[in-house]
């Protein structure tokens, strides 16, 4: 597990890549983390991403968490109904 707080500003390319270990992180959700793709490619373990303090934009979209983000898609859905 990976805790990231708030101070942390961005996230880079590759800057978790290949923590094949990595199961859990918590990072801050504001504008401008997330600055590339394959943030965490070949993170084949990785299961559960917290994401705190701020609103939801498109640092969503640039996770590579398919299935994750298709859940989160589904509940922003029903919450919004």
């Amino acid at each position: 597990k990976v805790n990231f707080g708030k101070e942390l500003e961005s996230i880079e390319v590759e800057a978790l890549a290949d923590c094949i270990s990595l199961e859990q992180i918590t990072i801050p959700l504001k504008d401008g983390m997330i600055t590339a793709d394959r943030i965490f490619s070949f993170c084949d373990n990785l299961r559960h991403v917290d994401l705190v303090e701020g609103e939801l934009h498109e640092t969503i979209a640039a996770l590579q968490l398919e299935e994750w983000r298709n859940d989160m898609n589904e509940e922003i859905d029903s919450i919004n109904q």
